[in-house]
């Protein structure tokens, strides 16, 4: 994949860019004139400092040219050093990173040469990898809006812009967005998926008002996550995440909304149902009738006792289906000709929240009988629910997006972040080794930088930043 290679201005980065060489050749009047050439040494200092140094701790990088290491050593002198800052973070706090670079004069020939700054991720910008990733980490795993982190910075010593910080994050999700599509790639080529959705309010619906759009959460089987947004809850967006072409005997984990069914049919696949939205439907009902409300939660406890049986002797495969189809399908047999009585003598009585909650359980048996013969089938999504908390647990701190590019940026990350965490990986450490190496890393194996596969390819010995690996 190629670099991000946009500059950004100078309103919108801590100082001037380092000067490019400049060109040797200028237009004047039909013809083109060679321009003279300028000495390293002679190109005027940085700007003011950014920084408060009474403030702001700064650890000096001593970059030690080649030329003073080969056999030609002898034919330079340092003659002075020019000095470029560059923002870094650790987490929890911001550091500069100084690179002194020695400006040599070859004595034979009095050129003056001087070795250029290192690169960083987005050229042209002084904010290090580890304060991109920093920024990722504060605003999406520690809900940390960015004007707060702007007011942090200053009160910090730093002075920057908050467009400054608002580009960063749009360019360092650039990079990281094609590690979501492959990650996506590999959910859809699931077996098992869970799906769910959950509403942000993103991008203006008119004067005051926002528009109310989705992320639709959608969990594989190799313990990954992608949150792809949607402008609504239309049926057709489930088929716009999921695709038409589905892997052999595919199963769709759901809560029941009519859209995945409608998906599940028009596929082709089977369409799994969650007994905790039917145990829910019940719980709320007891104060219509208490003492059915207990035994229909009694009843569904049961089906949860024997998962934990399966865990604890961790069955899988084979041996866990004819576990549940020896002690869970009896239960369930048993829930529904309860379900079934209940029903009956209720007779032709007004129904109230309780009778309408066995109606939704009755409605569904196919979905949630689905588990019983399906080893890798949940009988619950409560494994989409907890990883999606994060969208809510977001929006009370930023409410809402203003751009829906901005909420794809949200659903980009968090499906790293969240995928991180899923595989006990530090999210931290992950986006600072990605962020460097996506851009040099084959497009044809970008899938190795997702980070189920990036544990087992890079993790024991990821990139870091200069702030990691200098020598003190």
């Amino acid at each position: 994949m190629n670099r991000a290679t946009t500059t950004l201005t100078r309103t919108e980065v801590l100082g001037a860019p380092e000067r490019e060489e400049p060109s040797r050749e200028r237009p004047v009047a039909g013809y083109t004139r060679r321009s003279t050439a300028r000495d390293a040494a002679a190109e005027e200092a940085e700007s003011v400092p950014f920084f408060d140094e009474s403030r702001v701790p700064v650890e000096t990088i001593g970059l030690k040219p080649p030329e003073l290491e080969g056999a030609e050593a002898g034919e330079f002198e340092v003659i002075g050093q020019k000095v470029t800052h560059r923002l870094a973070q650790r987490p929890g706090s911001y550091v500069i990173l100084k690179y002194v670079r020695p400006v040599l004069k070859r004595r034979a020939t009095q050129s003056i040469r001087c070795p250029a700054a290192p690169a960083g991720v987005i050229e042209g910008s002084r904010a290090d990898v580890s304060f991109l990733a920093g920024l990722l980490v504060d605003k999406f795993a520690w809900h940390l809006p960015l004007y707060r982190q702007h007011q942090r910075l200053e009160d910090g010593g730093i002075t920057v812009s908050r467009p400054w910080l608002t580009q960063l994050t749009q360019r360092s999700v650039g990079l990281l967005e094609p590690i979501y599509d492959a990650q996506f790639a590999s959910i859809r080529a699931s077996r098992v998926k869970a799906m769910d959705e959950t509403p942000v309010k993103a991008g203006r619906k008119e004067r005051g008002k926002m528009r109310t759009a989705y992320f639709w959460p959608v969990y594989g089987e190799h313990n990954e996550v992608c949150f792809p947004y949607f402008p609504s809850r239309e049926a057709a967006h489930v088929y716009a995440a999921l695709g038409a072409d589905p892997a052999s005997n595919a199963v769709l984990l759901t809560d029941g909304y009519a859209a995945y069914a409608s998906h599940a049919k028009k596929v082709g696949i089977a369409h799994a149902q969650c007994w905790t939205h039917a145990r829910r439907e019940i719980f709320e009902a007891e104060s219509a009738d208490p003492e059915g409300v207990r035994e229909g939660l009694r009843r569904i406890a049961t089906l949860y006792d024997i998962e934990e049986e399966i865990r604890e002797q961790k069955l899988t495969g084979d041996a866990k289906r004819l576990h549940r189809l020896t002690h869970s399908k009896p239960q369930v047999d048993a829930f529904f000709d309860w379900v079934d009585r209940t029903l009956e003598a209720h007779g032709l009585r007004p129904k109230n929240p309780f009778i309408t909650a066995l109606h939704y359980a009755r409605e569904r048996r196919v979905g949630l009988e689905v588990f019983l013969s399906d080893p890798d089938v949940s009988p619950d999504t409560n494994h989409l629910e907890q990883v999606l908390r994060v969208i809510p647990m977001g929006r009370k701190n930023w409410h809402f997006c203003w751009t829906e590019l901005g909420a794809k940026h949200v659903g980009i990350v968090q499906s790293l972040i969240v995928t991180c965490r899923l595989h006990g990986i530090d999210v931290y450490t992950y986006l600072v080794d990605v962020l460097q190496r996506v851009a040099e890393h084959p497009a044809s194996r970008v899938a190795e930088l997702t980070p189920r596969l990036w544990k087992r390819h890079f993790a024991a010995n990821p990139l870091r930043s200069a702030l990691h690996t200098r020598v003190a």
